[in-house]
């Protein structure tokens, strides 16, 4: 198992091991500053208190925590090699966000076929440095490490593949790199982590955000002229952020019932809980997750809407339904709202990835909500009235993706 053959007795003792471990590993003692101690800290305690891990669980959790932090030693590795990374200015970034399981997935990776985009391969968000030219990928150890990760991760969980397809070549979600200053809603859904969850609500992720500029300047140095196509449902609950680090950013936000929305998150986030921790505990953390994942997202749309009114020039709202119904509409739509030319040349490649259905190549991730203690109307009701200003509520028996 990759990074996890060494899980430490105590997690929070380990905190020097781990440094010493991951600059062994990337050759560097500079991890960017202190910004990210007090996270990892109080990551690290709460991995010792909170879950109750399997021998497996334990060692993918410490090597989840060795990966991100490796990522992190990268990043300012290459920034040290790479200096002239801070001169590279980031123009109008287009930002996918919106609730988990909206369709930013598939808005992202449909606009990434357009080649007059950048964006964060996978592969690159596990160790930041100027992007090489694509041929060249293969020739990298990092690349073959991502790879190896991501097959370990669905060998595990095959389901995961149907629920949320992460490819080592194709891009992929900030929140990859704003994780690596471990103040982080991403550090909450692998495990059970409570005691970090209540820290995490109290904190400012602003650290991360300039981080993330930084890394896209040096990721993109390379190909200054191509414009940034980024995606992340947690920016919706940090619009302000955003918006502090990409002043000119035209974002995309992604609209869908919640009450179909939210259970898909819970039953992808819960895929890897039997092998994780106890299985046993199964039902009662898939009702937790629910409860806190609705006021985690209904808090995040209503804490999204002043910032939204302050920008509403550069906020187009897109509903999931007509997506499906008409995905070449929206992306007339889009394109016209980011002032770029959608030709018959990007067209086609759009449509025939719109035929090819690529993200249902390994399934369809099937879920029930009554899985996980809530009804629909309890979700909905969560939400006030997000609900009737986009109209959003699906009738139809069942629920997929």
């Amino acid at each position: 198992m990759l990074d996890s053959e060494e899980a430490p007795e105590s997690f929070a003792g380990s905190i020097d091991r781990l440094h010493d471990l991951v600059a062994e590993q990337v050759g560097t003692t500079d991890f960017g500053g202190d910004d990210y101690l007090p996270g990892l800290r109080v990551l690290l305690q709460s991995m010792d208190y909170d879950p109750h891990f399997t021998p497996w669980g334990r060692s993918y959790a410490w090597g989840t925590v060795v990966g991100a932090l490796r990522s992190r030693a990268y990043a300012f590795k290459s920034m040290a090699e790479n200096p002239a990374y801070a001169g590279v200015s980031i123009e109008s970034p287009v930002v996918i966000t919106g609730i988990p399981r909206t369709g930013t997935t598939a808005l992202h990776k449909l606009m990434a076929v357009d080649e007059r985009f950048q964006g964060l391969e996978t592969w690159l968000l596990d160790a930041p440095m100027p992007r090489p030219p694509a041929e060249r990928w293969a020739d990298y150890p990092q690349f073959h490490r991502t790879v190896a990760k991501l097959e370990q991760r669905y060998n595990a969980a095959p389901d995961k593949r149907a629920a949320h397809l992460m490819v080592a070549e194709e891009v992929d979600e900030c929140c990859l790199i704003l994780w690596q200053s471990f103040v982080s809603n991403l550090w909450t859904c692998g495990w059970s982590a409570a005691t970090y969850d209540a820290w995490w609500q109290c904190q400012s992720e602003a650290p991360g955000y300039a981080h993330l500029r930084r890394c896209l300047q040096l990721i993109g140095m390379n190909e200054t002229g191509k414009r940034w196509l980024l995606k992340n449902p947690g920016h919706i609950d940090n619009l302000d952020l955003l918006f502090a680090v990409f002043p000119d950013a035209k974002v995309i936000q992604t609209h869908r019932d919640p009450a179909k929305a939210i259970p898909s998150l819970c039953s992808l986030l819960m895929k890897l809980h039997p092998k994780v921790e106890d299985a046993s505990r199964y039902d009662q953390r898939a009702k937790i997750m629910l409860a806190r994942e609705v006021a985690k997202w209904s808090n995040a749309v209503r804490k999204a809407e002043p910032v939204r009114a302050m920008h509403r020039a550069r906020v187009l709202d897109v509903v999931h339904g007509d997506f499906h119904r008409d995905p070449m509409g929206i992306l007339e739509e889009i394109y016209s709202f980011i002032s770029m030319d959608l030709s018959e040349n990007v067209r086609a490649r759009m449509a025939q990835r719109i035929e090819d259905k690529p993200e249902m190549g390994h399934g369809v991730h099937r879920y029930d909500i009554t899985d996980f203690g809530l009804t629909e109307a309890e979700v909905r009701d969560r939400f006030g009235d997000y609900m009737q200003r986009f109209d959003l509520i699906e009738h139809r028996a069942g629920a997929a993706a």
